[in-house]
């Protein structure tokens, strides 16, 4: 069977290529795709070229093909359908029609849309921040960056009973956004201080600082965000160490400590996928691209929002 997929093959430039796919192993099965998400924090350092070759390995996608040096077959955001036509989400990129181990294709509840169910990666990342974070009740948090992970890790945080979340963002039109969820949102200059608890999520080396200078007393930060091939300077002669802060990692590699050997992967993306049942949550899916249209739209949609600008949040790709 022919299949065609979405290949980066230099730093801003992809295209379409056709590919025969092989005979099924006993444990793989066929995915009609329906859609697919694209997700661009990670996706813009890889369609840049800025994985540094440290992090090759790590950072390679479960079902990724070529190599960050280019030419590369990237992304972890696709659901579709198998012969008896039940949907599942996979860890696979940007392909109309793929074989994918049968462990690793993980069914949609049926209250979850197709569109909504994209997120189901992103979702799994903000739910280990919250394992990682162990949320108070009643605690001050903040949450900077307001991407997809960010806006899903404080929706999560938010539910914790008495908690006060903020959102803080420099592009202001992530307002709207916010206050769909139910959030509280700050541009930088406003943002409060004396915060209990902070997921930095901007992946910029201000938002860090910012968490440093907005944290309480023995406060924790969660570095939710990845720099690729690019170095940070921290103010760390100032109140970091007066303060007591506790600057933590965060990543969805590995599921957290907290709840390691009491979930495995598949289940921690079952248990995602169910929290995309609330139709809420349709505020962060957008816009339509057809997957033909990739080539032409990939760096424009990856392109970084300007304040004041709506800027997409998880442009979900149709097949």
């Amino acid at each position: 069977m022919r299949a065609r997929a979405f290949w980066v093959i230099a730093p801003g430039r992809g295209e379409i290529r056709e590919e025969t796919l092989p005979t099924p192993a006993t444990d793989e099965v066929l995915v009609r795709t329906i859609a697919s998400g694209i997700s661009r924090g990670t996706e813009r350092l890889v369609f840049e070229g800025h994985v540094p070759p440290s992090q090759w390995r790590s950072m390679r996608a479960p079902m990724q093909a070529g190599e960050f040096s280019f030419p590369v077959k990237y992304g972890y955001a696709a659901v579709g359908t198998l012969a008896d036509s039940r949907r599942v989400f996979c860890l696979h990129p940007h392909q109309d029609l793929f074989l994918a181990p049968r462990s690793m294709c993980i069914p949609v509840p049926e209250g979850v849309p197709s569109r909504r169910a994209v997120l189901g990666a992103n979702m799994e990342t903000a739910l280990n921040i919250l394992w990682d974070a162990q949320p108070l009740a009643g605690e001050r948090v903040m949450v900077i960056g307001a991407g997809v992970v960010g806006l899903l890790a404080a929706w999560l945080i938010r539910r914790i009973p008495g908690t006060t979340v903020t959102v803080v963002d420099t592009n202001s039109a992530r307002r709207t956004t916010a206050d769909l969820l139910g959030l509280e949102f700050a541009v930088p200059h406003d943002a409060p201080r004396e915060q209990e608890l902070i997921v930095h999520a901007s992946a910029t080396e201000a938002g860090l600082s910012q968490a440093l200078e907005c944290a309480a007393f023995e406060a924790r930060i969660l570095e939710a965000s990845w720099y690729g091939d690019r170095k940070v300077s921290l103010p760390l002669g100032e109140a970091f160490h007066v303060k007591r802060l506790r600057l933590l990692s965060t990543q969805v590699g590995a599921v957290s400590p907290s709840m390691r050997g009491r979930r495995t992967h598949a289940e921690r993306m079952a248990l995602a996928l169910s929290l995309l049942a609330n139709p809420v949550l349709d505020a962060l899916c957008g816009p339509t691209i057809p997957f033909a249209e990739l080539p032409r739209q990939m760096a424009k949609i990856l392109a970084p929002g300007r304040a004041g600008e709506v800027a997409p949040l998880c442009p979900v790709v149709t097949y």
